[in-house]
């Protein structure tokens, strides 16, 4: 937790929601025909702030946001924080014993507070002024920055509803940025089938073939540099924001590795999509499960990494049957949210040719990831081994590496295996006959024998 951010934005939200009671009250005294100290609410002049104490004076700064906006942004956070300054639109309408359908709002089954909606936030712009209303009315548009760049959340309505009953919430991106000063991070479930990735490793201990790590660094100049590329420099109005990589080669040969690297040299989270969660054979749900992803993702400076994508990104087939136009569609579907995302999409996968061709279009780097050759093996092997344990005077890394091909991964399967034989000795030490033990269990996987 950010300490100073956290007393920032309390000390700016307690500024904000002073200023949010005094016009509540000026409303609340309108619609009751009651002696009000000003003609209307917007005559009752917003706290000034300081954008450099807080994140919520920031975001306010950023976007310049009048009057109403502000308002509406207050609605939407007081629930969380002090939810008892809603507590006098509970008022009871006498002549019809409830509630005033003029001040909107909902009770939720667990929370003893007044949960705003649209039509709460309308009263308190416009009250009964329907020109009022549809001008506030803009501000829960789609093309709304609220909804654009996911600040505001705006709940289901039924059919037989009006769209003014929608809930009107804070995302939790927004909330948690406004109290604690950090970053939301999803929790992993089946409302977000994304794992955000992390890796004890180091820029250093990733070992590629030259080619491969030119391809690796464009990717990474992009992410440190698309700023400039696209503002400064005004690339922007001739390329599509986001960037699209494929990674593909045999299994082990560090595309997970470097897809987390990525991230953590950059300073970027990166979610790996857990595909097991997303695919599904019911018609539909496939993109729903998707769309978890996007609309979390949106506007977000994240790296979304889908390793095994030949299950989502595979070919398109012939329409024969009703089947393959819907998986047809889900590849269209996923398409066209690729092509949307504004932060850097990777995929993985064994072979290129599995995926669509309508997504290799798209890709701005496709990038091989071959078997270490000779020098790269002697580089994993001699960086695979801790100086606790010694190795066996017999052990030459290098005639391993010269010998038996393997990925990196495999070898780090066998480091693990002798590690393990190790610790059960009374003087632990890396045996030349286990590696060679661990090197033929890796060799078996494959289908391969020692010679």
């Amino acid at each position: 937790m950010e300490v100073g951010q956290t007393i920032g934005n309390a000390e700016a939200l307690t500024l904000e929601f002073e200023w949010f009671q005094r016009v509540l009250e000026a409303r609340l005294n309108f619609y009751f025909e009651q002696p009000c100290e000003f003609r209307s609410v917007y005559d009752i002049d917003p706290p000034e702030l300081n954008p450099g104490s807080s994140n919520y004076g920031s975001v306010v700064s950023h976007y310049q946001m009048s009057m109403g906006e502000r308002l509406v942004l207050c609605l939407a956070l007081i629930p969380h924080i002090r939810p008892e300054l809603l507590d006098k639109l509970f008022v009871t309408d006498q002549s019809l014993n409830r509630g005033y359908t003029a001040f909107g709002g909902l009770k939720a089954p667990n929370h003893g507070g007044f949960i705003p909606t649209v039509e709460t936030a309308l009263f308190l712009l416009a009250g009964d002024d329907i020109e009022l209303r549809f001008l506030a009315q803009e501000l829960f548009k789609p093309d709304h920055y609220f909804q654009e760049h996911h600040i505001l959340t705006l709940g289901k309505t039924d059919d037989v509803e009006p769209n003014n009953a929608a809930a009107l919430g804070i995302s939790k991106e927004y909330l948690s940025i406004f109290t604690s000063g950090n970053d939301y991070k999803p929790d992993f479930g089946d409302g977000f089938p994304a794992k955000l990735i992390q890796t004890e490793f180091e820029w250093e201990d990733l070992v590629l073939d030259d080619h491969v790590m030119t391809r690796v660094n464009e990717i990474k100049s992009w992410i440190l540099h698309q700023g400039k590329l696209m503002n400064e420099w005004g690339l922007g109005r001739k390329l599509k924001n986001g960037y699209r990589a494929l990674f593909y080669g045999p299994p082990g040969t560090g595309k997970t590795m470097t897809a987390s690297l990525l991230g953590k040299v950059t300073g970027l989270d990166t979610y790996k999509i857990d595909l097991s969660m997303v695919v599904s054979k019911y018609i539909g749900e496939t993109e729903k499960n998707l769309a978890k992803v996007f609309d979390q993702a949106q506007n977000k400076n994240w790296i979304l990494f889908f390793d095994e994508a030949d299950a989502l990104f595979g070919k398109r087939t012939q329409t024969s049957t009703s089947h393959d136009r819907f998986a047809n569609q889900e590849v269209s579907y996923l398409l066209q949210r690729v092509e949307d995302f504004k932060g850097v999409v990777l995929l993985s996968s064994n072979f290129e040719k599995n995926l669509d061709e309508a997504f290799s279009r798209r890709f701005q780097t496709m990038v091989y990831f071959p078997l270490p050759k000779v020098d790269e093996r002697k580089k994993l092997w001699k960086s695979a081994f801790v100086a606790e344990v010694p190795l066996e005077k017999k052990i030459n890394l290098d005639d391993l590496a010269r010998k038996y091909e393997l990925s990196g991964g495999a070898m780090m399967n066998v480091v693990r295996y002798v590690y393990l034989m190790a610790v059960n000795r009374e003087k632990p030490k890396i045996l030349l006959d286990d590696l060679i033990v661990g090197i033929q269990q890796e060799f078996r996987k494959e289908g391969r024998t020692l010679n």
